[in-house]
């Protein structure tokens, strides 16, 4: 598969999926007008390539410094489809980024990962944050 690059812009974040690594990044803000317009391709590539098979490892890293409730469900469709993949015995680990502080992206990420039981999801504080946010 090709890999996906999306330049951020004021209302949508970037976003890297090398299929190749297996490493999905989501980085900035996503308030996109339509978040399943922006977002239904990339899930509908992630599960593409989650339907291929194989072991090897997913590894998503999100650093978002703010999203909209619309961003919030089409985020949790994503980690279902992860969840899914690892209940079937893919290795999937999540690393949320998050800025020292900001207790509201901390809290949805805790949301997030009380969601997730098969595959690793990770809280990483700044300055990790800041670097993943790059």
């Amino acid at each position: 598969m090709d890999r996906i690059q999306i330049p951020a812009t004021d209302r949508s974040p970037a976003v890297d999926f090398d299929f190749s690594a297996g490493l999905l990044r989501i980085r900035g803000e996503s308030y996109p007008e339509d978040a399943a317009a922006f977002f239904g391709p990339l899930l509908q590539s992630l599960r593409a390539y989650l339907g291929q098979g194989g072991e090897d490892a997913v590894t998503v890293e999100v650093a978002l410094a703010y999203f909209n409730s619309s961003s919030a469900k089409a985020l949790m469709n994503l980690f279902m489809a992860l969840e899914d993949a690892a209940a079937e015995g893919r290795p999937v680990a999540i690393r949320w980024f998050y800025a020292e502080g900001d207790d509201t992206i901390q809290e949805a990420g805790e949301d997030f990962a009380s969601d997730f039981s098969y595959g690793s999801f990770d809280l990483v504080t700044a300055p990790q944050a800041e670097e993943a946010r790059r």
